[in-house]
């Protein structure tokens, strides 16, 4: 689903998205990194929102996430009791529309925030929902290289399952690589059943639980295309990998039948 690229990326708090590129009102255009013109994704960033509708993607959750205020609550509150900064940096990969980091906003109330997924639709509609903590802003796929700088605590949700397993151990190296000592990595995760009896428990739970929301028909098999993409790997093997990196006290904080959240913590010294 991402594609590879060595070049690095900063944000420009001056520079606009060209209209053509952007499916946002002319107000709300989304500032960006001027390589991005550059970038082999420049001119067909916008593949997620093929997939996902980033209009409808904030309702949709709430339904398609039984969990949802628990999930997104138990990571924000794993970031809040591990910051000790005064001032924190976090980097948000896979940001989608903010859901996330407005829930780590809430309870850390002050930080430098940074947003990094692929989808330009979607980071507009983020940058609109986190406007008052004025994010900084990359378009750019996970596999490339993170933004520069070291962070207290790097966050994502439903983002990384799209990743192989091998980028995704290579992305949990290069988070590791940026934190800053002490510092936090938090995923809040769709993750694979252990075995064939489980996944089908997990779908069945799921799917159950998003209709007893709201869900319709057309919805749920949007949704079951949608997982077609999905590349989820077992809350084992990502918490193992994490420890194999070098993260201190790594494990899963939150569970419910397919979604997870797991977390790790670099050493201090």
């Amino acid at each position: 689903m991402f594609a590879p690229h060595a070049a690095s990326h900063q944000t420009h708090p001056n520079l606009l998205l060209p209209k053509k590129q952007s499916q946002c009102s002319k107000q709300n255009q989304l500032k960006v990194h001027p390589d991005a013109k550059h970038h082999p994704l420049y001119g067909n960033i916008t593949r997620m929102s093929k997939i996902w509708n980033a209009s409808e993607y904030d309702t949709s959750r709430r339904r398609l996430i039984p969990c949802y205020d628990l999930f997104y609550a138990a990571a924000a509150d794993l970031a809040a009791r591990s910051i000790k900064t005064p001032s924190p940096a976090i980097l948000d990969l896979g940001a989608g529309t903010g859901l996330l980091s407005e829930f780590v906003m809430q309870k850390v109330k002050s930080a430098s925030l940074t947003l990094l997924d692929e989808s330009a639709d979607m980071l507009s509609k983020a940058q609109q929902r986190l406007a008052q903590y004025q994010p900084k802003v990359f378009i750019q796929p996970m596999t490339d290289p993170l933004p520069a700088g070291t962070f207290h605590a790097i966050i994502s949700s439903l983002a990384i399952h799209h990743l192989s397993d091998e980028d995704k151990r290579n992305l949990f190296k290069r988070i590791y690589q940026s934190l800053a000592p002490g510092g936090i990595f938090i995923n809040g995760e769709q993750i694979l059943g252990d075995n064939e009896w489980q996944q089908q428990l997990y779908e069945d739970m799921h799917l159950n639980g998003a209709r007893a929301l709201g869900s319709d028909e057309d919805e749920i098999r949007a949704a079951q295309e949608r997982m077609t993409y999905d590349k989820c790997a077992t809350l084992s093997d990502q918490v193992s990998w994490l420890k194999e990196i070098g993260f201190q006290n790594a494990a899963s904080f939150f569970h419910s039948f397919r979604f997870a959240v797991y977390a790790g913590w670099k050493s201090e010294l």
